[in-house]
């Protein structure tokens, strides 16, 4: 097979998480609590959350990283916190007594799987950045709001944490806007 010499070949070895070199707090809860577990969830896999925020990015890094290595390299890192951010809220659930899976249970009841049509996409650098702005701005006002519906302390330090780790990545993305 022939490889395209005019494609860049893009290392990402060493690369790190993009995230705030802050300590996490404890992943415990104060006590089990289903209805909060059931608020996390869109947290973890709803429409606004970490697995679409990871899929966004790895979708992005995956167009990018043939074109423009730097900017690639870190959607890469930022990805790797959004995966950070997920492992941490799918701790949460199991404790406070919910099931992580891929779908979110809406007040009435239903079931409501992760979709890709959560997620958008462009093939414009400027475009991509400007909708991973967007989505971050969208997860940190989704967290401020369960902070005010969820009241268990250890919950809420650590998307208070998190919240950190996002505004960082609207920095990052805002940073590489400006190189564009």
């Amino acid at each position: 097979m022939e490889r395209n010499s005019n494609l860049m070949s893009c290392d990402m070895s060493g690369i790190k998480p993009a995230m705030l070199e802050l300590r996490y707090p404890p992943i415990q809860v104060e006590r089990r609590n289903p209805d909060y577990a059931a608020i996390l969830s869109f947290d973890y896999c709803g429409p606004v959350s970490e697995l679409s925020a990871i899929t966004q990015y790895i979708n992005n890094e995956n167009r990018l990283c043939q074109t423009a290595c730097p900017l690639a390299r870190t959607l890469l890192g930022i990805a790797m916190a959004e995966m950070m951010h997920l492992q941490k809220l799918g701790e949460l659930i199991q404790l406070l007594g919910g099931e992580v899976s891929f779908s979110v249970r809406q007040s009435n009841g239903k079931q409501m799987p992760w979709t890709p049509d959560y997620l958008t996409l462009s093939r414009d650098a400027r475009r991509m950045l400007c909708a991973d702005v967007e989505a971050e701005r969208g997860a940190i006002a989704q967290y401020e709001a369960h902070i005010r519906k969820i009241k268990d302390e250890c919950v809420d330090a650590v998307l208070r944490r998190i919240i950190r780790d996002e505004e960082y990545h609207i920095m990052l993305l805002q940073g590489l806007m400006a190189e564009l």
